[in-house]
């Protein structure tokens, strides 16, 4: 992924979920049909909506092995 910020990769990996059924889990492990269903009825505002939508877009294109290294701990 040309001009990916790994900056925003590691905040897919720290960040949690403010709200809703998922509230607390970390991004990168909510599971794709809930982001699916953003991308349908819209992601939220912000920078959470961004990390949402980027993180839609690395389930369903299968490159979740990007984010492996990063929740493990790995630099």
């Amino acid at each position: 992924m040309e001009g990916l910020n790994p900056h925003l990769l590691r905040d897919l990996v720290e960040i949690k979920m403010p709200f809703g059924k998922y509230k607390g889990m970390i991004l990168c492990d909510l599971p794709e049909p809930y982001l699916v269903w953003f991308h349908a009825k819209g992601f939220p505002a912000g920078k959470l909506g961004m990390l949402l939508s980027t993180l839609y877009e690395i389930k369903i294109n299968g490159l979740e092995y990007l984010l492996k290294p990063l929740k493990n701990g790995g630099r």
